[in-house]
């Protein structure tokens, strides 16, 4: 995966596009800089050793996908393990939407869920790991599919649209990601919810249509014959019906005839058989003729059906011969079966990358990514369904599907051999890599006692076989996915894990050195907040701490106010400020901006965010003189500035939509901030002494507007510092 979207801590402007899938479609949204950089196909490079292999990755497309598929099972089947790896069109669709570290467990997962459902998948890699006693080695098959969410299924009008987020598209086209070759030649797919919503579109659609004798004439009945052409047409194709019809029943064997309406005309009937019942094959006829032809036949010719059924290339109108009402019975019966199995034949078809998926859920093997929640996000919202709404209940509905799924760097963090190895440096993909398996990231054999413990890897890719080669291709989902299987089995090495004891594979999923580690998946790397996919809960044990530093404050949920509309030449500081002269100098533990129209403030007591929302809202409602010259005036300026409580933050960032600004994003889902921050005033109105308000609010006052969140807000890491008054989430980052 490209490394802007394994976290969230960049501003990017985002490009939204429309993709509708028609027989011909045009993509405008891409910039002519993002064409294709490459050819379809990606080699692996020499490294300077001579002894390093060059060969294609197997890079797989529409063309071949089928044939990939069918290997694939083999290896899958085979395999000890799974690693995967996805390329996005974007991972944050607005700046505020990025991780922060005052985000909440359950407002991590709203962010994922966000960018699941708004950002595209567009490369996924696939590489089963199996491991190979006779050869003391590991053999990898890496595959790299190209996908794309094409509308496959023909009469089906939905159309899909995602995000493209400008860095994301050009950090692929940096490393040659062929953009005419995913959307061309891109696998489509479907989803499971998809599936089913195709089946029963489908079902209804034809459910009527030609399985009973009323309906097959429902538009012919209504057709009114007040042209004078056609009631011509209608009378001749009535006679040449009815000399047919005689004809049958003269000459059972029904032999072979083919009548022209004129003779210039290229509309034919000519007799068939089907199933097993004579019929007449109705050719070059409009449609206008052939609902013509159904009112005919419906008030004419009892033992006469009219049906159209799906031939080789278009679809093939009929009249065919029922001799019995039993017979006509079963006729309808057939054509029933015929459309309902046709209909299911074009699901399948679209389902399309899905068998992918339902391969590696069907098999039940370990799943390796690296920094996978994202990744995991993804392929159940692409191939299995909607997110749900809460974290627990998303990784409840993926243990059915996954039940074993290990994530690197939470292994490589937690894991004190693997720190030492890696010298506490950065566990990204590539940084791993190149320390765990320099055998395999050089393309050089190394030798000596270093070399007791380094797993061998082998790459398979049809028929071409190597132990040591080289790579250009980073940031390649299929190649990416190679990386992690081969970090993980490194890992596994260190952890104690003995490959060579194995006479046949190796059950890793249940083997008792890496317990400890699956199923566990880092939901925000910024906090280090780990996911236990079993339970659904935070990770609170010490696995969590390690790889973090502990933070000196706590953030405290309760004592968090969230404001955004002030005017936005303010800064952190003046904010801060304008509020110290009016509660205390140590009343804020800190501010924090999520963009320069939001900020969150943390007071020092839990009582303060009252005081200060009824303060606020009596201000408001006040004109006086006084009012102007309060210190807070300088923040409500303007009269756009709101303020709520933390929950309202959730209500906001669980909407699909996402405006740049958080004040236009609040604006646009619609919050009724006067009554989401406070009990309503009390219709007495009450003087306020604005000298005493620099201090204490009144307790009276304070007691009838009291916030009452109803949530026990879970304890959370903060950084070193107390204070993070900054511009942007970006430099309280840097100040860490």
């Amino acid at each position: 995966m490209n490394s802007s979207s394994k976290f969230y801590g960049t501003k990017i402007p985002v490009v939204r596009m429309l993709v509708v899938m028609k027989n011909l479609f045009t993509i405008r949204a891409f910039h002519k800089s993002l064409i294709s950089l490459s050819s379809s196909t990606r080699h692996f490079c020499c490294s300077s050793s001579s002894s390093a292999s060059t060969f294609a990755i197997k890079n797989v497309t529409k063309s071949n996908f089928e044939s990939a598929l069918n290997d694939l099972r083999l290896y899958v089947k085979d395999a000890d393990f799974v690693a995967v790896d996805l390329e996005m069109t974007g991972v944050t669709s607005a700046p505020w939407r990025e991780s922060f570290e005052l985000d909440r467990f359950d407002i991590q997962y709203l962010k994922v869920k966000d960018s699941a459902e708004k950002f595209a998948a567009v490369q996924f890699g696939v590489c089963p790991f199996r491991w190979e006693p006779h050869r003391q080695s590991f053999v990898a098959h890496p595959h790299n599919f190209y996908i794309f969410p094409r509308q496959e299924i023909k009469g089906d009008d939905t159309s899909y649209e995602f995000l493209c987020q400008t860095t994301s598209i050009n950090f692929l086209a940096k490393y040659q990601f062929d953009f005419n070759l995913c959307i061309r030649e891109g696998v489509s797919y479907l989803s499971r919810s998809q599936e089913k919503e195709a089946l029963g579109r489908l079902n209804a659609r034809y459910k009527d249509r030609l399985l009973d004798s009323s309906s097959c004439w429902r538009e012919g009945v209504d057709t009114k014959l007040v042209r004078v052409a056609d009631i011509l047409f209608s009378e001749r194709l009535k006679n040449k019906i009815a000399e047919w019809h005689d004809g049958l029943l003269g000459d059972r064997n029904g032999a072979s005839q083919t009548w022209k309406t004129s003779n210039d005309s290229k509309q034919q009937l000519k007799t068939i058989f089907f199933k097993m019942r004579p019929a007449l094959d109705l050719t070059g006829f409009t449609s206008h003729q052939l609902r013509l032809i159904q009112l005919v036949v419906k008030n004419h010719f009892e033992d006469l059906v009219y049906a159209c059924v799906a031939g080789e290339s278009s679809s093939q109108q009929l009249i065919v011969y029922a001799d019995s009402a039993s017979d006509r019975d079963l006729l309808m019966k057939e054509l029933k079966d015929c459309l309902c199995k046709e209909a299911e034949m074009k699901i399948k078809a679209a389902i399309g990358f899905r068998h992918v998926i339902d391969l590696l859920s069907s098999e039940k093997k370990l799943i390796v990514g690296h920094n996978s929640f994202l990744d995991i996000a993804h392929i159940y919202r692409k191939f299995i369904g909607p997110l749900p709404s809460t974290a627990k209940e998303c990784v409840i509905s993926i243990q059915k599907f996954f039940p074993y799924i290990v994530d690197t760097k939470v292994l490589l963090n937690a894991s004190t051999v693997c720190q030492k190895i890696l010298k506490k440096s950065s566990t990204s993909l590539s940084k791993a890599f190149a320390l765990l398996c320099p055998q395999i990231a050089s393309g050089v054999k190394t030798s000596g006692l270093a070399d007791k413990r380094l797993v061998k890897v082998e790459v398979q890719v049809d028929n071409k076989r190597s132990l040591n080669w080289n790579s250009g291709a980073k940031h390649e989902a299929g190649y990416d996915a190679f990386m992690t299987g081969c970090v993980f089995a490194q890992a596994c090495s260190h952890l104690g894990v003995d490959f060579t004891l194995n006479p046949s594979s190796v059950d890793l999923s249940h083997h008792e050195k890496l317990q400890e580690y699956i199923n566990l998946l880092y939901l925000s790397w910024i906090n280090g907040d780990i996911i236990d996919l079993k339970t659904g809960e935070r990770k609170t044990d010490s696995i969590c701490s390690k790889g973090f530093k502990a933070h000196h404050s706590k953030i405290l949920f309760s004592n968090t106010v969230l404001l955004w509309g002030f005017p936005a030449k303010l800064k952190a500081s003046e904010i801060r400020e304008c509020f110290c002269k009016v509660f205390g100098s140590s009343s804020i533990t800190f501010i924090y901006h999520l963009d320069k129209t939001a900020v969150f403030i943390q007071f020092s007591k839990e009582e303060l965010v009252s005081d200060f929302l009824v303060l606020k809202e009596t201000l408001e409602r006040s004109n006086d003189p006084i009012s102007v010259l309060h210190p807070l005036s300088k923040v409500l300026q303007g009269g756009r500035t709101r303020a709520a409580s933390y929950e309202v933050y959730k209500q906001i960032c669980s909407s699909t939509i996402s405006k740049v600004f958080f004040a236009d994003q609040a604006e646009a889902v619609g919050i009724e901030w006067n009554a989401k921050l406070s009990k309503p005033v009390l219709e007495v109105e009450r003087q306020v002494d604005f000298e005493a308000s620099e201090n204490q609010l009144d307790t009276d006052a304070r007691n009838e507007t009291e916030i009452v969140s109803g949530i026990d807000p879970p304890l959370y890491m903060h950084s070193p510092t107390d204070e993070l008054d900054s511009l942007c989430p970006a430099e309280a980052q840097m100040s860490k």
